[in-house]
């Protein structure tokens, strides 16, 4: 009898586990950062806060698709999720942004409701709501896949290197009934860490592989409903999925790894709590600094400015790689704010007397400027 090929063709399959040992110290990291994060959330004002919870979902969605290679329309799955928070927005959503953002909202907001698999059916129709339905007329869209095997693979086709393959069909709908009434019944399971069971769901689900395309998608959003289940306030801050794209090689090099393993999943679940221990300080830092922002401009709100000093100062405040990180001079300033040389030298002159900027060390013939310390903290 030859040793098993496949996860899911070992005897233990699926019975997981772990060194937990081992996964206690990043555990109580990641509670921390939690902790810590809807710590510094409970202090900003109730327009701000459904702001992070839109700008999360967002990038949660756009990233998701990116990890896949797709690249949405921002402005329009903006519009259709600031339509479901309440909040104003002009863009023009699609039926593809619509589809998207219902999926998102449903797994998030209504985590309560328990995972069927009629409703995961339903999300899986959404997921490929297009304006131009040909873009999907070959899927089994709202069904699990047809019989031909779900393999991933590369190479020659002569010589072809098979990095995944799925359970076969024959006894799909038993294992998907399978995973669906661990998912609900481990809700409630004494000793199981929330955030290992959101990883844990994370590789079992994406290791069947139930659909013809989109598992991953719908992978990261059971993720993101189990973390919504652990913690509502706190999803709503992050964006697990961009995270995740940052380190997509590497994400899809540890699944391949243990497609191909025993159910001892601990090396997954240490990348997995340390990808999410990222998106929780990351989402911290944004917290920071719309914080910062709010006290900057409560400091400064009667300060005569002009609408070109404003937008640069925003820019400085919100940081990123639009945000001059390293300062600005007044060649960038000119070039910021569309005024001319002198207008940006009399601007920076201005916010300096008027305490907004500070001068950075080390200047040279190219004075640079950042934020007044003191105002931001």
């Amino acid at each position: 009898m030859h040793d098993p090929i496949w996860i899911w063709q070992h005897p233990d399959w699926p019975h997981f586990s772990w060194n937990t040992e081992l996964l206690a110290p990043l555990l109580r990291v990641c509670a921390q950062a939690q902790g810590r994060l809807l710590g510094v959330a409970s202090v900003v004002d109730r327009d701000t806060d459904a702001l992070n919870h839109l700008n999360a979902m967002l990038e949660n969605i756009v990233t998701s698709s990116a990890i896949e290679g797709e690249q949405l329309n921002v402005g329009s799955v903006r519009s259709s999720l600031a339509r479901r928070l309440g909040l104003a927005d002009s863009g023009k959503p699609s039926p593809r942004s619509e589809g998207l953002a219902a999926l998102l909202m449903d797994a998030t907001a209504g985590h309560d409701s328990p995972l069927t698999q009629e409703r995961l059916f339903a999300w899986h129709s959404w997921l490929f709501a297009h304006d131009d339905v040909s873009l999907s007329q070959h899927l089994y869209i709202g069904q699990l896949r047809d019989e031909e095997p779900m393999q991933v693979v590369s190479g020659r086709l002569d010589r072809p290197v098979v990095h995944f393959e799925a359970p076969p069909r024959d006894g799909l709908e038993q294992q998907v009934g399978e995973f669906l009434a661990w998912f609900v019944s481990s809700r409630t399971k004494a000793g199981l860490d929330p955030f290992l069971r959101a990883g844990i769901a994370h590789f079992w689900f994406v290791t069947l592989h139930p659909f013809d395309d989109g598992n991953g998608r719908l992978t990261r959003t059971i993720t993101d409903m189990a973390l919504a289940q652990s913690d509502q306030q706190a999803i709503r801050l992050y964006a697990m999925s961009a995270s995740i794209l940052e380190d997509r090689a590497s994400y899809y090099r540890i699944l391949e790894a243990h497609q191909k393993a025993t159910p001892d999943i601990t090396t997954w679940l240490t990348w997995f709590l340390q990808t999410l221990l990222r998106s929780l300080e990351q989402a911290q830092v944004r917290i920071d600094r719309v914080i910062a922002k709010a006290r900057f401009w409560q400091i400064h709100r009667n300060d005569d400015l002009s609408g070109e000093q404003i937008k640069v100062l925003n820019r400085l405040l919100d940081g990123g790689e639009r945000g001059f990180e390293g300062g600005i001079n007044a060649a960038q300033y000119q070039a910021a704010a569309k005024v001319s040389k002198a207008t940006a030298t009399r601007h920076l002159s201005d916010l300096l007397n008027k305490g907004c900027i500070t001068r950075m060390a080390g200047g040279g013939r190219s004075t640079r400027y950042c934020i007044n310390p003191s105002d931001a903290k």
